[in-house]
């Protein structure tokens, strides 16, 4: 029996927030405290951000600001960042308060867009703010969930335009995960909305076990202590007797790891095994490349390990058909479908951006029903999809960011281990490293007990939100409201240290500068005579190098086969006879030495002009690959270099013209020079000089942070008015109407495009084509030659030129004001999209683009022709008046790419789940 004290307190709760009350009744589980804290600061009025780690549940604090919203006849916004989360909170929601009180809205799809309760893409949201949609009008609530999507370098700025511009009375729920800047960030909450309560917790519902695989051992990663968490010593012990190993050559068998030796990564289907016999399935098993969970899919497939009894892979069968049955016979194939399938009835699969969402949707659907034992995936499955699992292991620690293979860094740790642990089904998580020689139990260890992963703005001004502020708010208004965001709120309290430190240095250099005396003369003067026969001296010498390396460039040129050379310096100093020169404009010289090395010669192993001192005979078919020539010609050139003259170096000539001449005799005149402690004197004075450079350095580091986003607006604002989106009182005019209802990067080049009626003669597909040139973004060392491979028809191909054009203008005039440079447009899809509006089939467009050189996945395919629909769809919602007839034939050009594996993501499915479209994830290598 409860206590008076604890029935009294249930009583006040109940009366206070009966609207709780009613929610929590329609809950199979009890909220944890942090849950109850959130719905109560949303029923008091107050808006609430909410951080806590995967699969805590935080999102039932947004569904009951759903609920709140319902009950005060309100409407409710719950955004998301991908179009896979919205379509599952949709199937959520729907599933809670029927399909007549809520709806979809994602850019792609429309569902009941009148409902009170809107699920939709944060970018959705936005442009409803922008353009005065009525439904912001009844709204009362907001969720953002995934909040922390506003460090996002490509898409953050978007929340932050949503926070900033909702209406005052819209209550803010926003979900993050752990972040360790949750009091500043919600402090800036705080600022631009109101009352704004900020609740934090770090406790994970499921306990999370660490561990580690080393050979076919499963270790703790950590060991308890009274006072802090420490490393596995038993671990510790066999890492360095392992790394021992194979630094002595004793490791067998494999490719070599990263630091020789013959170590191996342990086989996937050998942890598999290990992670089964511990009773650890279902697992997701990262891993940072499309091709290499492909490649270890296929070795567990054809291991014949099976992970699912006959009735189950019955249910797979069943419900891999039914999420592909609108594929082709034709499509299936090509797509691989019977192999795919084959994995899943064995209990495995891999989720990644090459696959296509079709395919993708069936993984996710079988994961949940516990019905797929193991998922190879990159990152992109940790960005917020509901696939938790028993474990979760790391093959490594290094992942590709678009630009470099890098560390995880230790929010990134935090983020993927977290699906670690299915609250209501596993009594505790695992995560398991694999141990590899690049890296240590310790180093683990800190990414998995460190906690600080700080959430700092990516919000930056472009030429869309710049005409669409502009419009709204006028110039003024507008740049008030930049410096209300959350990068400007960083950079202000940032910048209070950096005025300190200013400040400091100030001090320093008056300090120095008091120091500076001698009783003789002016030391600065003395200085500045020194500084600049210094500067006078290093300028001939400059020059001096300048004109022997157009000596050296220009004798490399006249080099031919055969020639003998004296090499002077560098790592393959000495005689050498020349094979080959390839390469322009500046030519590579290959050369085979008289210790029988062949290979290129660097151009920095010359100082003077390369004079050849003999010559001898190199066959054509000289092969310097060939150990047995190499030998040969190189016992022949050690012969003649014994009687061949070596050239004289040239030595450097002393610079003494008569102006330098007269500043030294200045220099020895000055009564300084006689003084003794003239060099101390000097010192004392460069230190003085050194301080105020640090403040002069500081103070313009502030300077640029206080002002930065202010002045990129006003650059902006400069561009847009000269190119006439915006006139000279700062109105929006005609350009400038359609510049504000195109959300992409290349949001002006296409709106230039436009205006200038490039596009007005395209016919559905060759638009289709040249759209897709203004978002395509090749992969790391992919080109395509629109010269030499077709992109379309004649009208394409003149599109493409004239919009490179376009943009070289464009362009250049954003350099010359220094506003945000616009994207190059790249024609590497265009082949793509022209073959499949026109109708063609999915193999055969996958097909000639493989014969064309370009090789391409199904699941980008489908992720790149979504984009080109997404512009394509805005387009077609464009005004005639000001964009002619090209919204006609973009919207039919969107019509029929919208077919096969483009057929509308969202159709009702068995058991009530629906189809999850997620097209927009990060690339990964």
């Amino acid at each position: 029996m409860d206590s008076p004290a604890a029935a009294y307190s249930r009583a006040a709760h109940r009366s206070r927030y009966p609207r709780l009350v009613e929610f929590t009744a329609l809950l199979p589980f009890e909220l944890d405290e942090f849950q109850l804290m959130a719905c109560q600061s949303l029923e008091d009025g107050h808006g609430v951000l909410v951080c806590a780690p995967t699969g805590a549940g935080k999102t039932v604090v947004g569904e009951f600001a759903v609920h709140l919203a319902l009950a005060r006849g309100q409407g409710c916004a719950y955004t998301a960042p991908i179009k896979a989360l919205s379509n599952q909170k949709y199937a959520e929601l729907t599933r809670r308060y029927g399909s007549a009180k809520v709806g979809l809205l994602t850019g792609d799809n429309s569902i009941n867009p009148h409902a009170p309760v809107l699920v939709m893409t944060t970018e959705v949201l936005r442009n409803m703010l922008y353009v005065g949609s009525d439904t912001v009008d009844r709204l009362g609530f907001v969720v953002m969930d995934e909040v922390h999507y506003l460090a996002d370098r490509f898409r953050g700025a978007v929340w932050e335009e949503v926070i900033i511009h909702l209406p005052e009375r819209v209550q803010l729920a926003s979900l993050s995960a752990t972040v360790s800047n949750a009091e500043e960030f919600g402090a800036w909450l705080h600022t631009v909305r109101g009352n704004t309560d900020i609740v934090v917790t770090e406790d994970r519902p499921v306990p999370l076990w660490q561990h580690m695989m080393l050979g076919n051992r499963l270790y703790d990663l950590l060991a308890e202590n009274s006072r802090k968490r420490l490393v596995n010593p038993d671990l510790e012990r066999a890492s360095r007797q392992q790394a021992q190993r194979i630094g002595s050559g004793a490791g067998r068998g494999g490719p070599r790891g990263p630091r020789g030796g013959g170590w191996r990564l342990q086989r996937r289907t050998d942890v598999v095994e290990k992670l089964d016999r511990q009773g650890l399935l279902p697992a997701i098993y990262f891993i940072f490349s499309r091709v290499g969970c492909d490649a270890a899919l296929e070795q567990c497939r054809r291991s014949g390990v099976r992970l699912l009894d006959d009735r189950e892979r019955e249910e797979v069968r069943r419900t891999a058909m039914r999420h592909t049955s609108e594929l082709t016979e034709a499509d299936l194939e090509v797509l691989g479908f019977w192999e795919w399938l084959d994995a899943l009835e064995h209990g495995y699969a891999a989720h990644h951006a090459g696959l296509i969402p079709a395919f993708k949707e069936t993984v996710e659907d079988l994961f949940v029903r516990g019905l797929c034992r193991v998922v190879f995936a990159t990152e992109t499955l940790a960005l917020g999809i509901n696939m938790p699992a028993r474990s979760v292991v790391l093959e490594r620690l290094v992942k590709y960011n678009g630009e470099s293979h890098v560390r995880l860094t230790p929010g990134e740790y935090t983020q993927l281990t977290g699906r670690a642990g299915r609250r209501g089904i596993d009594v505790e998580g695992h995560a398991v490293t694999l141990w590899s020689p690049d890296i240590t139990p310790a180093e683990v260890a800190s990414l998995a007990t460190t906690r600080t992963f700080p959430l700092n703005s990516s919000f930056r001004p472009s030429y869309n939100m710049a005409v669409n502020l502009v419009g709204q708010l006028g110039r003024r208004e507008s740049k008030a409201l930049l410096d209300r965001s959350f990068a400007q709120y960083q950079v202000d309290r940032a910048s209070v240290g950096l005025a300190q430190r200013r400040e400091q240095a100030q001090q320093e250099a008056r300090s120095r500068q008091a120091e500076v005396h001698c009783d003789r003369g002016d030391v600065r003067e003395y200085a500045d005579l020194r500084l600049a026969i210094s500067d006078l001296e290093r300028g001939a010498t400059k020059e001096r190098k300048a004109a022997r390396r157009a000596d050296v460039d220009s004798s490399l040129r006249r080099l031919r086969r055969g020639d003998i050379i004296d090499i002077p310096s560098g790592r393959h100093r000495g005689v050498a006879v020349v094979l080959e020169l390839a390469g322009a404009p500046q030519p590579r010289l290959v050369a085979l030495t008289e210790d029988r090395w062949a290979g290129r010669i660097e151009t920095a192993a010359f100082h003077d002009r390369i004079e050849p001192i003999g010559r001898m005979k190199v066959n054509k078919s000289f092969n310097h690959r060939s150990a047995q020539a190499r030998r040969d010609l190189a016992a022949n050139l050690a012969r003649m270099a014994r009687d061949l003259p070596r050239p004289e170096r040239r030595r450097g000539t002393a610079v003494d013209d008569a102006e330098l001449a007269e500043l030294r005799s200045r220099l020895r005149e000055h009564p300084v020079h006689s003084c003794p402690d003239r060099e101390q004197h000097v010192r004392d004075l460069e230190e003085s000089r050194r301080a105020w450079r640090d403040s002069d350095r500081l103070a313009s580091r502030l300077d640029r942070r206080t002002a930065s986003l202010g002045r990129t607006f006003d650059r902006i604002c400069v561009l847009l008015t000269d190119l006439g989106y915006l006139g000279a009182d700062d109105t929006v005019t005609a350009p400038g109407r359609l510049l504000a209802r195109l959300w992409s990067e290349s949001d002006l080049l296409i709106a230039h495009c436009l205006r200038d009626g490039l596009w007005g003669e395209l016919a559905p597909a060759d638009l289709a084509a040249v759209v897709s040139a203004t978002l395509y973004e090749p992969r790391a060392g992919e080109v395509f030659d629109t010269a030499t491979v077709p992109v379309g028809s004649k009208r394409v191909r003149a599109a493409l030129g004239a919009m490179l054009a376009v943009w070289g203008t464009l362009d250049e005039q954003a350099a010359r004001l220094d506003a945000p440079r616009v994207r190059r447009p790249d024609a590497g899809f265009a082949l793509a999209a022209y073959r499949w509006a026109s109708g063609d089939s999915l193999a055969v467009v996958l097909s000639n683009l493989a014969r064309a050189g370009f090789e391409i996945s199904p699941g980008d395919f489908v992720r790149w022709c979504r984009q080109v629909l997404d512009v394509l769809e805005q387009v077609a919602r464009l005004d005639p008046a000001l964009a002619g007839d090209v919204p006609r034939t973009a919207a039919a050009a969107a019509s029929a790419m919208r077919r096969g594996v483009l057929a509308d993501p969202l159709r009702p499915l068995e058991e009530g789940t629906w189809n999850a479209e997620q097209d927009d994830e990060i690339e990964e290598e």
